[in-house]
């Protein structure tokens, strides 16, 4: 969906939404509005600037590049078709397909770019509708409702599972249902969308829960239902290299592909569809070609939504693990019990740390809360590590600090946390 620009509206918009709860700190801040072309500017300028950059770095380490849509030939050289409709085919001793992807697409709500728009679209609306509809309460649709709402929009998020959330941990997700329903949005879970028409500039769309028929109608429509591998016409007919039946490119554990020149990374192989996870395999094999031998670590890559408050996770939850029959023990703190939260006014949320039960390693870390996208890093360390949740209760934290809270989760985990009140274990 754009990792930058979305994350440019998510910043803005909670600004701008900060502005009515920060009274509750001794600030009265009064008629302030948006300028929804100024935020949409700003948004612009962040990407130019990232993607001048790139240029830039390309230009200093002697790589040309060049504009158009590549594929992969019948000899396994690469056809670069300009704009204009010219082909020029680049011959290379080692190839590397990062194809992307792109939004999932539903027969039941068709974009056309103005009423229903995927999420590329929902980053353009000139101005916040009325009301918004989202079909998808995943990352990218609670990210881009969480954008609109904040800018003024009334948001109705259809989901088709019937559960919140379900690969992340239980209580995380629980929690984040109640923070998100305060903030006004309304999330219906269970909702199957059979059609959707746009009449006299609405849409009208049709859905079901259960067996019951319900109807929607909203000034524009996000269709946020996830994201596919971007592989069609990316292989010719004749190529070795192979699709799964999903449309991936299938990799071993060091991204090569069934052709032993040829690589492929990001959404368009096995794995979360995560920037930083693409980016870890495009130097693991970039440094493979140069003759080292590094890998990436698929157990420690964190996954993060970018709501407010945000959610991040690095390893399994409780539920996963122990349905796979691993006795586990876990450690939870809040942030209402955290300084540092309560004075800046973000007391939302927890931290849950999650061990093994025999020799104490890091499983799992999952966090709702203030500043979760960074403080999960300290997750990713240990399990990268191998730590203890001891290791991380006799580390010595700053205080006042939102880390604290990693700190003291890791001390519940052994029953010793400092400033809540442990829960009783069996003994």
């Amino acid at each position: 969906m754009g990792c930058i620009p979305s994350k440019a509206l998510l910043d803005v918009s909670h600004k701008f939404d900060e502005l009515e709860d920060i009274a509750d700190l001794g600030i009265d801040v009064a008629g302030a509005n948006i300028d929804l072309s100024r935020v949409l500017s700003h948004k612009d300028q962040v990407v130019s600037k990232l993607t001048s950059g790139i240029n830039q770095l390309f230009a200093g380490n002697g790589v040309d590049s060049y504009l158009g849509t590549g594929s992969l030939d019948e000899n396994n050289n690469v056809e670069v078709l300009s704009p204009e409709g010219n082909k020029e085919v680049l011959d290379a001793d080692t190839v590397i397909l990062a194809p992307g992807s792109v939004p999932i697409t539903l027969s039941s709500a068709p974009v056309d770019g103005e009423f229903i728009v995927d999420s590329t679209g929902a980053l353009e609306f000139s101005e916040a509708p009325k009301k918004l509809g989202v079909i998808g309460a995943g990352i990218i649709g609670l990210e881009l409702g969480s954008v609109w709402n904040r800018f003024g929009s009334e948001v109705v998020i259809l989901e088709a599972l019937d559960e919140f959330l379900p690969a992340t941990d239980r209580r995380i997700a629980r929690d984040a249902m109640r923070c998100f329903k305060k903030q006004g949005l309304e999330i219906q879970l269970g909702s199957r969308v059979v059609s959707s028409e746009v009449k006299r500039n609405k849409v009208h769309v049709n859905y079901l829960i259960g067996e019951d028929e319900h109807k929607l109608v909203c000034d524009k429509l996000i269709v946020a239902v996830g994201r596919q591998p971007n592989t069609d016409d990316l292989l010719h007919a004749t190529s070795a290299v192979q699709l799964d039946e999903r449309g991936f490119l299938f990799v071993d554990d060091v991204c090569q592909t069934d052709v032993a020149n040829i690589y492929a990374v990001g959404d368009a192989v096995r794995g979360p569809m995560l920037a930083h996870k693409g980016m870890d395999e495009g130097v693991m094999v970039a440094e493979r070609i140069a003759g080292q031998k590094p890998s990436v670590n698929y157990d420690c890559i964190p996954g993060v939504i970018y709501t407010h408050p945000e959610i991040a996770w690095v390893g399994e939850t409780e539920e996963q693990l122990k349905e796979k029959g691993e006795d586990v023990k876990v450690g939870s703190f809040s942030f209402n019990a955290n300084g540092r939260a309560l004075a800046a006014g973000y007391a939302e949320g927890l931290v849950r740390v999650i061990a093994d039960a025999g020799n104490d390693s890091v499983l799992g870390m999952h966090i709702l809360g203030p500043q979760a996208s960074e403080l999960i890093s300290n997750g990713v360390v240990a399990m990268e590590m191998g730590a203890s949740s001891e290791d991380l209760a006799l580390m010595t934290w700053a205080h006042p600090s939102l880390s604290e809270a990693v700190h003291e989760a890791a001390l519940g985990v052994g029953g010793h946390a400092i400033h809540t009140i442990n829960r009783r274990r069996k003994t």
